[in-house]
């Protein structure tokens, strides 16, 4: 035992020797005494993890910096875009009104009797035999029960059938109880118009009476005969099919309304025309 501490004793001594030799050597070649480079030997390690972090932290920062600027430049960005979309949506707008305007226009040039007021719509309201919209004019802007609605175009939307001081509700073409007097304007046919006719075509007229030895063709217009409520050739659809009613005795038509009711969003009340 005595002579096993005394050898491990001695290869402690030569590892020690040995490392001292080292040292001693790389003293002499770098210049630098030998508790430097212990210092070194410790703070090296300690200041490359310093240093380590010192990078990352100020990564982070640029990080966090570039990510608020991006944001914020985002979010600007998301603004002005939203500022365009607004415009287009202003600009698309003022087109449709105006092109609704120079359409007023002409139907005023060639039916000088009439007298209009313009209305935005602001509700609809349509159930399986009913169809109504509402705009924002009424009885203070000089619109009354009964008068007729229609597009720029001369295209008949309906009746008005309520009316407060600034609000009306207008019964569209499309609503069952209306029913119109109207003319196959090309071949001079008469008969009655009315809409909801059937739950499987809601959104088409159905022209009833017409004689059983009518010509009817494909895409005939038919308009208003006139009356005391609805003005002389206003258009009401366009045949898009025909046949004998169930008695046999009398044709129908099926029409496409002329006015677009589902994407209305003005129409022009008749308050006065000269019906002679």
């Amino acid at each position: 035992m005595k002579h096993f501490f005394t050898t491990r004793i001695r290869v402690v001594l030569i590892v020690a020797v040995l490392i001292a030799a080292i040292l001693a050597l790389i003293s002499s070649i770098t210049g630098q005494n030998l508790p430097n480079m212990l210092v070194q030997g410790v703070l090296t390690p300690i200041r490359t993890g310093v240093s380590r972090l010192t990078d990352q932290a100020e990564k982070l920062y640029d990080y966090m910096f570039k990510f608020e600027s991006i944001s914020a430049e985002n979010e600007q960005l998301k603004q002005q875009l939203a500022e365009i979309q607004d415009d287009a949506r202003n600009a698309d707008a003022i087109a449709r009104e105006n092109e609704r305007l120079r359409a007023l226009l002409e139907l005023r040039e060639s039916n000088e009797e009439y007298v209009f007021m313009d209305g935005y719509i602001i509700g609809w309201s349509s159930n399986e035999w009913s169809n109504t919209i509402t705009i924002n004019r009424g009885t203070s802007s000089g619109i009354q029960k009964d008068m007729c609605a229609v597009t720029a175009n001369g295209e008949l939307v309906g009746l008005v059938s309520e009316a407060g001081p600034n609000y009306a509700v207008i019964k569209t073409v499309l609503d069952s109880s209306l029913e119109i007097s109207a003319t196959i304007s090309g071949a001079g046919y008469n008969g009655m118009v009315k809409g909801g006719y059937s739950t499987e075509s809601p959104d088409k007229l159905r022209m009833n009476y017409l004689p059983s030895d009518a010509t009817i063709h494909i895409n005939d217009q038919v308009v208003t005969t006139g009356s005391t409520v609805y003005p002389r050739n206003l258009i009401l659809g366009y045949v898009i099919d025909a046949g004998f009613d169930d008695t046999g005795v009398a044709k129908f038509a099926l029409l496409e309304p002329a006015a677009d009711i589902a994407s209305l969003e003005q129409v022009f009340i008749v308050v006065d025309y000269n019906a002679g």
